[in-house]
């Protein structure tokens, strides 16, 4: 077990070499991967300590400890679970309304994550002609443009018509996306769908069950793959921290 912990916690640290090398040191929550080393390596010590020290460590403490990181590690692969279902996703053809979730834009250049999210929402309109698309996002730091605009530049120039594009630009998180395009449109009423990432589409269409949509069916867009086992951890605590505010 000791030499299982030292393994996991240098694959955890490469790991977030990895992630700082790819995506810069202020990618978000990338501080998880060291404190997860932190715990691993420090748990692998004390694990040897307690072999070369019999007695020091109490016998109930290794059991409880033992129930501790198994309920963990049951409740992680279950919010996991839920996670890779709405990774798996299928569009439904022919929704009233798709609401596409804003991302990060560099000036008025899509992030790469909003770039994934735009191919996604491309083929759906080209696909589904008579399916009107709402772009939420509002202007954030380091934005020149509202996500929404950046987003309707890029359909608009790969040949999706303005008629069909609603923008919805004051919206700053993901259950404000989902309202404010509902006070615009109504769609929360009627069949639509909800275009994100695919690790965040469990979560955006139980924030839009939350907020009251009939009908919301979610549209998984691609992925960065080197950032995709990051993303997902990530997701499992932005789900904790939903259901601890009451969005889910």
């Amino acid at each position: 077990m000791s030499l299982f912990c030292f393994c996991a916690g240098i694959l955890s640290l490469a790991y977030y070499v990895l992630i700082v090398v790819y995506a810069g040191i202020t990618a978000d929550f990338a501080w998880f991967w060291i404190l997860v080393t932190a715990v691993l390596e420090g748990t692998a010590v004390l694990i040897r300590y307690g072999r070369s020290h019999p007695g020091f460590f109490p016998g109930w403490l290794g059991t409880v400890a033992f129930g501790v990181v198994l309920a963990g590690i049951i409740c992680f692969g279950f919010l996991c679970s839920r996670i890779i279902s709405g990774m798996k996703t299928s569009a439904k053809k022919d929704l009233d309304y798709v609401v596409v979730l804003g991302a990060h834009v560099k000036g008025d250049v899509p992030s790469k994550a909003l770039e994934l999210r735009l191919k996604a929402a491309l083929k759906y309109a080209r696909e589904n002609e008579n399916t009107t698309l709402i772009l939420s996002g509002g202007q954030g730091f380091g934005e020149d443009i509202t996500e929404a605009k950046c987003m309707e530049n890029y359909l608009t120039a790969h040949g999706i018509s303005r008629e069909r594009l609603v923008l919805e630009e004051k919206s700053t998180s993901t259950k404000e996306n989902l309202k404010f395009s509902d006070g615009l449109t109504g769609c929360s009423k009627k069949n639509t769908g909800i275009l994100s990432n695919n690790f965040h589409v469990y979560r955006a269409v139980k924030i839009a069950e939350k907020a009251g949509y009939e009908y919301p069916y979610g549209i998984a867009a691609a992925s960065d793959p080197i950032m995709q086992v990051h993303y997902v951890v990530r997701e499992v605590a932005a789900l904790i921290k939903a259901k601890l505010c009451g969005n889910i």
